[in-house]
């Protein structure tokens, strides 16, 4: 029989159990989400490594798409056959492009040098020569390419005396861009194109010199590249002033390696690469990725509407400054999503398709060439519904209950703090949807550091911004990089300092492009070439 005691612990035992099952599946629930978490952290690596990295998606029937395939349902159409003449059959004339320079569909500028072939047959020079006679030339054109094409240049320079006098006359200054250097200006700028906008970095360049007989020390390269940037500066300077008097910005900020940390170390530094209104683009440097920079920059002097991701610091600089307001880009937005999509797949594939619908309005807009009122006008009509059916949409997934580690209630929870800031492009038509412009721009960078990898001082790191701001400012107003920097390095020293936002890309094309000056090897390649 039973105890009294043993009757009255049953209760404390039955309720261990439930204490402890309540323990396990908690517990339970920690694992799964860690696990959750462990498994999207190696499917993003795993799409970082072998994934495609566009985040272009086909659209589904498109009215613009032809099919590949055959139709199953509609008939085939018989066409009616023909009978040609025989006069008529054979293969027609190719119809070349009106752009094309030779009939074999050659295209080139009139800046290309053509170096002529005269061939002689042998009839013309035989002992029945003649007998023959020329009654036309035909010309063909074929595309050839010197490897690695180097040229010195050799002055010789007469020493003047007066007669009947031992005064000599001075010597006539020789052209140059930098004092007492072996180099020209066509070599400089080529070095400085090679490097900063084909990405072919220094030690590689010392390279192709050695293997076209050319004996020259990688530590010469280094300094001709930094004394031949240094100069251009002012300049950057410049443009960076004149990108600060725009009414909207667009900013954001790329790692790189530069300068010494410990043996064996670099320091994780930043450019700070600005847009304005005006189409340019400067790469500013910090070595570090704090608030601290963008005051520093914008130093107070920028009124208007600052362009820029999600990142915190920018919301908080804007918070403390008056004067400028803040807007956020969707594509950073629709990203969150994106990365939701493995673990939910039909939501979030329903967001991105409402996203898409924003951009459609833009393309629309842009087609129609709509500015200022108008645009903004066009905006709140139909871009304005759909940003209300987003958010309504984020608060309808919000009640469901989803975890905080949740990837869908991470874009959600991103979408809603930044709501106010992606709603700024509905009113002011200047603002773009998006900081793609500006992240176009950044791709020399990362295609950099996979090349040069790093840059061994922070001065260095400075002087592949100031570069690299001139020759990205210089495709996006279609000016030749190469044309410009050997215009530019002949002309500084000479220019005026007050006016030196003459030689800014932006004015330079429209003060200098059309006569720029040329190195001294250009009209020597014409006469032998040509």
């Amino acid at each position: 029989m039973k105890s009294a005691s043993d009757a009255i612990s049953k209760p404390s035992t039955h309720d261990d159990q439930n204490t402890s099952m309540e323990a396990l599946r908690e517990q339970n629930k920690i694992q799964s989400e860690l696990i959750q978490a462990l498994q999207q952290r190696i499917s993003w690596f795993e799409k970082q490594l072998f994934g495609p990295k566009s985040e272009k998606r086909p659209l589904e029937d498109n009215p613009h798409q032809a099919s590949l395939l055959p139709s199953t349902t509609a008939s085939p159409i018989e066409i009616p056959k023909q009978q040609i003449p025989g006069y008529e059959r054979g293969k027609a004339p190719k119809i070349r492009a009106e752009d094309c320079v030779t009939d074999s569909g050659l295209r080139f500028s009139d800046e290309v040098p053509i170096h002529t072939i005269e061939v002689i047959p042998e009839e013309l020079t035989g002992p029945d020569a003649d007998q023959y006679e020329i009654i036309d030339t035909k010309v063909t054109h074929k595309l050839a390419q010197q490897p690695s094409s180097y040229v010195v240049l050799c002055y010789k320079i007469p020493v003047l005396k007066k007669k009947q006098s031992t005064e000599f006359l001075p010597m006539p200054m020789l052209p140059g861009v930098l004092d007492r250097s072996i180099a020209d200006v066509s070599f400089l700028v080529g070095m400085l194109v090679d490097k900063f906008l084909y990405h072919l970095p220094l030690h590689r360049q010392h390279q192709r010199l050695q293997q076209c007989g050319i004996t020259l020390s990688r530590a010469t390269l280094t300094n001709l590249t930094q004394r031949s940037i240094e100069l251009l500066r002012p300049i950057v300077e410049a443009q960076l002033k004149h990108i600060l008097q725009s009414k909207v910005l667009a900013m954001d900020e790329t790692p790189i390696k530069a300068g010494r940390k410990a043996k064996g170390k670099l320091k994780q530094s930043y450019y700070w690469p600005i847009y304005g209104e005006a189409n340019e683009i400067v790469f500013t440097f910090s070595e570090s990725r704090g608030r601290q920079h963008i005051e520093q920059i914008l130093n107070k002097q920028f009124k208007g509407t600052l362009l820029t991701d999600g990142y915190a610091a920018y919301a908080r600089y804007v918070a403390s400054t008056e004067g400028i307001d803040h807007a956020q880009c969707w594509t950073h937005t629709r990203r969150k999503f994106i990365e939701a999509e493995d673990s939910h797949p039909e939501l979030a594939v329903e967001m991105i398709e409402l996203i898409r619908q924003l951009y459609q309005v833009e393309t629309s807009l842009n087609e129609k060439g709509l500015q200022a009122n108008k645009k903004q006008q066009y905006r709140l009509e139909h871009s304005k519904p759909i940003i209300d059916e987003i958010v309504q949409w984020c608060h309808k997934q919000l009640a469901k209950n989803l975890l905080p580690k949740d990837p869908l209630r991470k874009a959600i929870g991103y979408l809603l703090n930044r709501e106010t800031e992606l709603k700024t492009f509905l009113e002011n038509p200047n603002v773009a949807i998006d900081t793609n412009h500006l992240e176009r721009e950044i791709r020399p960078i990362p295609l950099g550091r996979k090349n040069w990898m790093f840059c061994w001082t922070e001065l260095g790191a400075e002087h592949v911004g100031i570069i690299q701001s001139l020759i990205s400012t210089c495709k996006l107003h279609k000016i030749n990089p190469y044309t410009y920097l050997v215009d530019v390095l002949q002309r500084i020293n000479e220019h005026p300092a007050s006016k030196i936002e003459e030689l800014t890309p932006r004015l330079w094309k429209g003060k200098f492009a059309q006569n720029p000056m040329k190195s001294v090897i250009h009209p020597i390649d014409n006469n032998v070439l040509e």
